[in-house]
């Protein structure tokens, strides 16, 4: 017996009964970035390697432990994009965007891939949304981000989340917080996990991002970084605050939250959701001011987020039902196989209408037929035996009330006009 192939550990397939769901995320999605007037923006899901080593931040543990490359043909690394706010800042690069334009809104759909160890809500192969904007360092554009964000959650039914706001400052205040952080750790070091320890040398500010309960613990009585901010940077910060109250946005200041990625500057921000449990982040982001000049381009500011759209699915508690959304608005019955051509005709003119039709192809009973009509959830049923075929016409049958009647296909432009779906 041939062996069954699976789909790999930590990857999932979307079927039909499933992917409206997706469908409905994706369109709430567009129209919400429209209304902000932003653009969406697609990327190939394989980049050089050294754009994400460049950028995310060697000691990461995206960079250091989950992602997917290999060596091409030519000797070149290549990588599947673990995240995609590299991708799009070379993509604004590489075709100078910032010179079309100086300000640049941009969103984005599509799979991400991070070997990590699958959960629910977390895959090898996810999904995630976001948006950028390029060319504003003002503190405005910080808050129609995070608007943007609020507004889109809004939308999709969510309401209880929570704003966690923080400010990492500019690199001279990070500099100096550096120093001050690790000064009040290092009589900790030999109870600070290992990944803590080599973090403590390379990128101390990473370790308040810890999950262990006892490296919490001793956090909580380090030095805030907002101590540290520059008097730019904490005018900045204040402005942010004081737009998201104009909006009646609500926030928690958060001084140990850094983000995972170490381009961000000043602004960085977590919305999270009760309904996640533990894993609460719906999605995060911030500004990363030098990024675009890191990787080669003109100085830019920008600022944007991400959302796994898998986590977003699960606090809508939709991930795991079954909601088909009908796209049927016709069942073509054909009883009589003399009458093929002339089903298949008049399924071409109704699907050139604008209607959905589904036509039948197993040449079943008119029982299995009607059966299968109802299933689909269409509207009518249009059906055609041997009595019609000679006739010309075809009997019409509301599938909702029952009701049916006989017309003559050479009225079909009449047919088309009277009905309602």
């Amino acid at each position: 017996m041939t062996k069954l192939i699976r789909s790999i550990k930590g990857t999932y397939d979307i079927l039909p009964e499933n992917s409206g769901k997706w469908q409905q995320l994706e369109s709430t999605i567009r129209k919400i970035a429209g209304q902000f007037a932003y653009e969406e923006i697609r990327t190939p899901i394989f980049e050089k390697t050294d754009l994400f080593s460049r950028s995310v931040g060697t000691e990461t543990d995206i960079i250091s432990k989950e992602m997917y490359s290999w060596a091409d043909r030519d000797g070149s690394s290549l990588t599947l994009r673990p995240e995609l706010t590299a991708s799009v800042v070379r993509a604004f690069i590489q075709h100078n965007l910032g010179g079309k334009a100086p300000l640049q809104r941009l969103f984005y759909m599509g799979p991400l891939f991070r070997r990590e160890r699958p959960q629910r809500g977390r895959q090898r192969q996810f999904h995630q949304f976001g948006v950028e904007a390029f060319g504003s360092a003002h503190p405005e554009q910080d808050g129609e981000i995070i608007s943007l964000a609020f507004s889109l959650l809004k939308a999709l039914g969510l309401s209880d989340l929570s704003l966690n706001l923080n400010s990492i400052g500019s690199p001279e205040c990070r500099k100096n917080y550096r120093n001050a952080l690790q000064d009040f750790l290092r009589p900790f070091l030999s109870e600070l996990s290992e990944t803590s320890q080599k973090r403590f040398e390379t990128n101390p500010l990473r370790i308040l991002d810890t999950k262990a309960a006892h490296e919490i613990e001793i956090i909580q009585n380090a030095p805030n970084i907002t101590a540290f901010l520059t008097e730019e940077d904490q005018s900045h910060f204040e402005a942010v605050q004081s737009f998201l109250n104009a909006l009646n946005i609500p926030f928690i200041l958060d001084s140990k939250m850094v983000r995972g990625i170490d381009y961000y500057t000043r602004t960085t921000f977590e919305i999270t959701s009760t309904s996640l449990g533990a894993q609460d982040a719906l999605l995060g982001g911030g500004r990363y001011d030098n990024l675009v000049e890191d990787l080669g381009g003109k100085p830019t500011p920008a600022i944007g987020f991400a959302a796994g759209m898998e986590r977003i699915l699960l606090a809508m508690g939709t991930m795991d039902e079954s909601t088909p959304i009908n796209t049927t608005d016709i069942y073509m019955v054909n009883l009589d196989l003399t009458g093929l051509s002339v089903a298949i005709k008049l399924t071409q003119s109704l699907r050139q209408a604008g209607f959905d039709v589904q036509f039948e192809t197993l040449r079943r009973s008119m029982k299995a037929q009607m059966r299968e009509a109802n299933r689909s959830g269409a509207k009518y049923a249009f059906i055609l035996g041997e009595t019609e075929i000679q006739e010309k016409t075809v009997v019409i049958k509301n599938l909702n009330s029952g009701e049916q009647e006989t017309k003559s296909i050479a009225n079909i432009d009449e047919i088309i006009k009277n009905l309602t779906i």
